[in-house]
């Protein structure tokens, strides 16, 4: 009798804990509309533009109408695809020769609204954003590079953006060939970024070793930059859910996670959070940041959620959801909730040159309610609540 009663208990513990989760959801999701009333707003947005930070908060909001059935999260999402695609299916300030892979993840909303409206402007849009993947540039052995600009380069950014759209584009439209080309995305990336110490991957990788962050024996980058490797992480368990059971390379695909999911821990501070520069919390100049702590909560309670990890893992989730509610949220004077330090960006070359050291990445700008922090948050908490 006593122990049926410590596991009603605890049962009731954590379907308590996933309430209070999916309160937080729509709580900041709730704020995030009144903050910014027009999704192009989002992440501080001055245009209309079809930008990746604006796909990442619809994304979150496309899931808290699914979670909640209150039609206002589509309709908000639904409002900017409208004032963006125009009947040929063309977008938006979208240049599909500048062969960027940011582009591709606010494509990743289209797939729902499409379903909703079965407007063919949005087939049409879609097809348009895969075009430009079958004739982006590439590495040696096949992997696309971050940007025409950045060449020979791969980014663990840019499997965020591109590889989950195209592979729900292959598992949708029955084109196989283009699913197994997003998987190959990870099993190139993984190859040439991965730190068997740490069990973390770099950044970036340079085929060509030409750029002055690389290093010229390997290609990587010299750091690990925390939201590099959520967006990495986030890729992943996202990619899965358009792999076959009998896919070749989905085991190799749950092993990565696995492996991720078992260092992460390893990285958490004892406020539950990660940091700027991961493996190097307290370093002076380094900061608790949002983006990679949401990330990791969301990748991490998702594996669990699909069975990819161990349920023990739930608890390094919860404790991220714990951490980031505590020390990364303010309550405002109106009730809205805001996500503080968060990273406004970060990257490699350019001008002024990103030369990927620590000093450059903590002392790139940070500001509250960046949506590439409070997309991740909200999806988080919907995974925890789950």
């Amino acid at each position: 009798m006593k122990t049926k009663i410590i596991l009603l208990v605890a049962a009731l513990t954590i379907t308590a804990r996933a309430g209070v989760a999916q309160e937080y959801a729509v709580r900041f999701a709730e704020s995030e509309i009144a903050r910014f009333p027009e999704a192009w707003q989002l992440d501080h947005g001055s245009r209309l533009y079809f930008g990746y930070s604006q796909g990442v908060g619809c994304s979150a909001m496309l899931r808290v109408w699914e979670a909640t059935g209150n039609r206002k999260f589509y309709d908000y999402v639904e409002k900017w695809t409208e004032s963006l695609v125009d009947d040929q299916g063309n977008i938006h300030l979208y240049r599909p020769e500048d062969y960027n892979l940011d582009f591709i993840n606010s494509g990743k909303v289209l797939f729902d609204v499409y379903k909703q409206t079965g407007k063919p402007k949005y087939k049409a849009a879609l097809d348009l954003l895969v075009k430009q993947l079958q004739r982006h540039p590439r590495t040696s052995e096949g992997g696309f590079w971050h940007k025409l600009i950045y060449q020979h380069q791969m980014w663990l950014d840019g499997l965020y953006m591109a590889s989950p759209f195209l592979a729900r584009y292959g598992a949708e439209f029955d084109k196989p060939a283009l699913l197994n080309d997003a998987v190959q995305q990870f099993m190139i990336c993984a190859r040439h970024t991965y730190d068997q110490r740490t069990g973390l991957y770099y950044h970036a990788w340079d085929e060509s070793r030409f750029q002055r962050w690389a290093d010229k024996m390997t290609g990587k980058s010299p750091n690990f930059w925390g939201r590099s490797i959520g967006w990495w992480f986030m890729a992943l368990v996202d990619v899965l859910d358009y792999v076959p059971e009998d896919h070749p390379y989905r085991p190799e695909l749950i092993r990565i996670v696995r492996g991720l999911t078992e260092a992460a821990p390893n990285f958490q501070d004892e406020d539950g959070l990660w940091w700027q520069i991961i493996d190097q919390p307290g370093r002076e100049g380094n900061y608790q940041e949002a983006s990679v702590s949401s990330m990791f909560m969301y990748a991490i309670a998702k594996a669990v959620n699909r069975k990819y990890v161990d349920e023990k893992y739930r608890a390094v989730a919860e404790k991220a959801f714990a951490g980031i509610t505590r020390r990364l949220i303010r309550v405002e004077a109106d009730g809205r909730l805001s996500l503080t330090r968060c990273c406004a960006v970060s990257g490699l070359g350019g001008s002024p040159y990103r030369d990927g050291s620590f000093d450059y990445y903590v002392n790139e700008r940070i500001r509250d309610n960046d949506a590439k922090a409070t997309g991740p948050f909200i999806m988080g908490c919907l995974e925890l609540k789950k």
